[in-house]
């Protein structure tokens, strides 16, 4: 703790200091004090600008050059020879810190405090040129970012920033700086800082805001990323979003529409290269066009509250460096330290393997903090007890735990413990006298010395782990070069998906659902589509995952529940006898959100359509994985009078408990089921049975995927209610189906086939 004091006062002399080569022969004295070092040499851009224990013109540049890539463990200087160790710098001023005594080798201990050192000077060397570029640009231009009257005012904020930074002012207080003087800089009605919760990175809530109501900010400091509008959108994008017509926008809050919010714009925060939160701006007088001054300044402003949050985790980790303060296992730092002994050239190789627990989130929502608490710490003596002699377990945060298995041979030599690992954590764990089951899944990557760094490494048994999740969880999967391939793929297909939602790249397609007695169209279901400028038409089955896992389902569901009901709405008004219903389907992601039933309930107003024309479409598994809102809120949309019905019925694991416990009024009979309800009498039997079940709870049946004449005669013969399926007519497009509803005196229309089997009205 004596170093970390004497580095944290050295950081608040140096942040009044103008250049960098104090700062650097500090670190290094305090560094080798330490560390009980005899040597000690800080290079910066390939130059030596710091050296103890020898001349800095005697120091074997190349030498520590081969150190700092892990090729060389020792140091020969005259007649001593040296043990080694070093620190990376990265940033704007790539360097390297390297220590040497001749007494003993450094422990991994050791090398995670000077790791934790290297970090701190990092971030102050990075402030130093934030801070100097900043006040040579404004000296050159005599402005700042475009601002003629404004240059010297952002620098001063600024560099006022940077000092209370530098000399650990309270994270709260830096925060309250800023938005105090970005509001007046960029004459703003609103500012806001919001950042990820570190208990539950799922949700985001302001920690420090001015010009917003009272009202507003009560009900926005604990939301879930996904539903986060705006600002939500910046973290989860990490990219700075700007929004000129606030009313219009497809992911607009409700609390902020009612606020009277005309523009907005945010950018992400981040903490140890990690998008951590964002600093949103906005106007409710007038709308904003934000120019790229704007969107400078606002940057600017980031980059130094990223400095604050990087700063205070960094002393943070530091004093607590080597082992978790709940589990008692190896943090992330020590993890990574004792990982790359293994991985070097001179080390034993060895396996890592990544392990994420599945259903720690609905423990940890279900039973409480305590109990999710316990959880965590009832796997770590799991795994530890799996584990080998020199075996390390390490939690890396949440629920997410790693082990290295030095001087192994081959990853097939790790899979016995990822299984014992597997079957460890099957068996019921006591929290807090509830019983309770979870699985976990493993990803396995091995390297041989020298053939990967630690960092890479982790990647691999990161993506193998995600490969495992993707394949059903509760499995361990070792890692292939082509899963790369598909991540990065993955990757760019998310950021597409994002700039989707902000260029309103999606449309909907309706099919016709069909009374099977009467062969009437009763209702559609609203199925969606992604236009992508360059792929074309992406499918549901590419997209929708993926908006499901980043959140992105929230803003996309909810423009496609006011899209539908508002043309459904728009056809009932023109059209005589019994109006449509519109089907929408309902992931577990938006029933997740506190404000589903107020989006529902808005959608429906703004649309003027009565709530039981809307039915919202739920998966059998959704109501399998249940957590206990989900109950209330189901309940809390049929007092709406919206109707529920379960899709794909048959698939999953639903059950007669399942349908008379929850408040459903429609079943969905899995396409699987009538693709043979003709030629297998099995699939006959049981789709007959479904139906019958169905009338029985007095609950509506409804087949879907319906291709031929033969399977509607079974179907309807079984007394099936309703259908749908390419034999009335595939998704069409709203134009298209208006022309169906809405027939014209043109023959051209009647060649369409789906038009000739449904009756025109």
């Amino acid at each position: 703790m004596l170093a970390t004091d004497q580095l944290t006062e050295f950081l608040s002399a140096v942040a009044d200091r103008p250049a960098g080569p104090a700062a650097h022969h500090a670190a290094v004295e305090c560094a080798a004090r330490a560390l009980d070092a005899d040597v000690a040499v800080l290079m910066i851009d390939g130059g030596v600008v710091a050296a103890i224990g020898l001349p800095a013109d005697e120091v074997p540049a190349y030498t520590l050059a081969e150190i700092a890539v892990g090729r060389r463990a020792t140091l020969e200087l005259g007649d001593g020879r040296y043990a080694v160790t070093f620190a990376t710098i990265s940033g704007t001023s790539p360097g390297v810190l390297v220590l040497g005594r001749v007494s003993s080798p450094f422990t991994a201990e050791e090398v995670c405090l000077l790791r934790g050192m290297a970090r701190v000077l990092e971030l102050s060397l990075q402030s130093l040129h934030v801070i100097e570029s900043e006040r040579r640009y404004a000296e050159e231009n005599g402005r700042l970012l475009g601002y003629l009257d404004h240059g010297r005012r952002v620098f001063e904020e600024l560099g006022t920033v940077q000092r209370a930074i530098g000399r650990r002012t309270p994270v709260p207080q830096v925060f309250d700086m800023v938005v105090t003087a970005v509001r007046d800089l960029l004459g703003v009605d609103m500012v806001t800082i919001n950042l990820v919760e570190r208990d539950d990175p799922s949700r985001v809530g302001i920690v420090a805001a001015t010009g917003v109501p009272a009202e507003v900010a009560a009900k926005l400091r604990h939301v879930p990323l996904a539903a986060g509008g705006v600002s939500g959108l910046a973290i989860l994008g990490d990219e700075l979003v700007a929004i000129e017509d606030y009313t219009t926008s497809p992911i607009a809050l409700s609390p902020m529409t009612a606020a009277r919010l005309k523009s907005i714009m945010a950018a992400p925060l981040h903490e140890n290269g990690q998008t951590a939160g964002s600093i949103a701006v906005g106007s409710f007088t007038s709308k904003r066009d934000w120019d790229k001054p704007a969107r400078e300044i606002l940057q600017a402003f980031a980059d130094h509250l990223s400095l604050a949050l990087t700063d205070a985790r960094t002393q943070e980790a530091m004093s607590q460096a080597f082992l978790d303060a709940l589990t008692g296992l190896a943090t992330r730092a020590l993890f990574q330290t004792r990982m790359e002994e293994a991985l070097s050239p001179a080390g034993l190789g060895g396996a890592v393997l990544f392990v994420d627990l599945d259903r720690f989130k609905v423990v940890n929502d279900s039973l409480g903090h305590a109990a999710g608490d316990a959880l965590l710490t009832g796997v770590a003596t799991r795994i530890q007890a799996c584990l080998r002699e020199g075996d390390t377990a390490a939690r890396l945060g949440g629920d997410e735990f790693a082990v290295l298995l030095p001087g192994l041979h081959s990853a097939d030599e790790a899979m016995p413990i990822a299984e014992r690992i597997l079957a460890a954590l099957r068996e019921p764990f006591d929290l807090l006298g509830a019983e309770t089951f979870i699985s976990s899944s493993i990803g396995v990557a091995f390297s041989a010395p020298g053939e990967h760094a630690g960092s890479v490494l982790m990647v691999h048994a990161d993506l193998a782990m995600y490969q495992a999740k993707k394949l059903g969880k509760d499995r361990y999967e070792v890692f292939e070069p082509t899963m790369q391939e598909a991540f990065q793929a993955h990757i760019a297909l998310e950021a597409d998906l994002r700039r989707a939602v902000l260029r309103h790249e999606f449309e909907l397609r309706y099919q016709p659902i069909v009374h099977l007695q009467t062969n009437e169209i009763t209702g559609v279901e609203a199925l969606i589509r992604w236009m992508h400028p360059e792929r074309g038409i992406v499918p549901p089955m590419d997209f929708i995952p993926l908006a499901e896992e980043t959140g992105m389902i929230v803003p996309i569901g909810e423009w496609v529940l006011r899209e539908a009901t508002s043309r459904v709405a728009e056809w009932n008004a023109r059209r005589p006898g019994p109006p449509l219903s519109v089907s929408v389907n309902l992931s577990a992601v938006q029933l997740e959100q506190a404000a589903l039933i107020q989006v529902v309930d808005s959608a429906l107003t703004d649309a003027g359509l009565p709530p039981a024309q809307l039915v919202l479409e739920l998966t059998e598994s959704l109501l399998v994985d249940h957590r206990p809102t989900t109950l209330q809120r189901l309940e809390g949309l049929k007092a709406l009078g919206v109707r529920l019905a379960i899709d794909d019925f048959g698939t999953g694991y639903s059950s007669l408990a399942y349908l008379r416990r929850f408040p459903v009024d429609i079943i969905k009979i899995d396409k699987s089921f009538v693709d043979d309800v003709v030629d297998e009498p099995t699939a006959a039997a049981l789709t007959h049975g479904i139906i019958q079940l169905g009338r029985a709870l007095q609950l509506s049946t409804v087949a879907e995927g319906i291709e031929h004449a033969g399977q509607l005669t079974s179907l309807a013969g079984g007394n099936c209610e309703m259908g749908q399926g390419y034999y009335f007519a595939e998704p069409l497009t709203g134009t298209a189906l208006s022309d169906l509803l809405f027939p014209r005196p043109d023959p051209g229309l009647s060649s369409h086939p789906s038009f000739n089997r449904l009756p025109l009205f």
